[in-house]
């Protein structure tokens, strides 16, 4: 009744007023994400404007000059240190505990990490989100998008990683991230939800090391060596580096086997 008497006061009904919270909290989600990839820019691209940076990415939630004052906001528009280390504004925000940080891991499918960074191909941003075994080093799932909402990057990524593992998972699998808009999402917490995933964000880059590890690999070692012009180009250029990655890199902290050698040896 208290809750009906507040709405009516509000002038407003209780599906309206619930669609206004969602639509605000997507807007936070997306924002919040964003501010992530200016951080790789503006390390990138010490000197680029505020306005430069806009039309590179050319978000789909936010005008010119609210981008402005978002980089006038959190330092990005002025030429001076910044801390690179902040991944997220975590005010009013969902956020969990680091669970990752000083844990043993023995076993594949205790720890997913995941990020998500950008390629830029003809003056314009892409995104790919990439989701790894902490154990056998394999890439389980990964998505490329022409933009940054969930359903773009984070949830296909992880369907396809639960494709990968059969739809099986022990009880309690650990989901690492930097703590991004798009790990907060409601559509996206509803499916680590129904796979019971224990959510784990950091704070810091440093403590989703692997993850990181995996776009600079990823782009690095094999995307900026390929002849790339065009979108299909760029999907299928990831899913060779992906295989390649997977199927046939001796890694160093493997013993010098590959993913799936360890995988399959587990």
């Amino acid at each position: 009744c208290s809750l009906n008497r507040f709405y009516k006061a509000l002038n407003i009904s209780k599906q309206a007023l619930h669609q206004t919270i969602d639509r605000r909290m997507k807007t936070d989600e997306q924002t919040a994400y964003l501010i992530t990839i200016i951080q790789q820019i503006r390390f990138d691209h010490p000197t680029l404007s505020s306005r430069a940076m806009y039309h590179k990415i050319l978000p789909e939630h936010i005008g010119r000059d609210k981008f402005e004052q978002l980089c006038y906001q959190w330092g990005f528009s002025v030429q001076k240190p910044v801390n690179y280390t902040r991944t997220t504004n975590s005010n009013g925000v969902i956020r969990f505990d680091n669970l990752v940080e000083n844990l043993a891991i023995n076993q594949i499918n205790q720890v997913w990490s995941s990020d998500i960074t950008y390629f830029e191909l003809n003056a314009r941003f892409y995104y790919l989100t990439f989701i790894l075994d902490n154990y056998s080093r394999y890439i389980v799932g990964y998505s490329i998008a022409l933009g940054l909402t969930t359903e773009q990057t984070t949830l296909p990524a992880l369907k396809m990683a639960l494709k990968t593992r059969n739809h099986t998972l022990p009880v309690g699998t650990i989901f690492h991230s930097d703590g991004g808009g798009q790990y907060y999402d409601k559509n996206f917490l509803a499916l680590t939800k129904q796979y019971k995933f224990k959510n784990s964000m950091c704070e810091m880059a440093y403590q989703n090391g692997k993850a990181e590890r995996i776009n600079g690999v990823i782009k690095n070692n094999y995307l900026i060596h390929r002849n790339i012009t065009t979108f299909t180009a760029l999907v299928k250029e990831v899913d060779r580096s992906v295989s390649l990655y997977n199927n046939d890199k001796p890694h160093k902290a493997l013993d010098y086997k590959t993913p799936l050698q360890v995988e399959k040896e587990f």
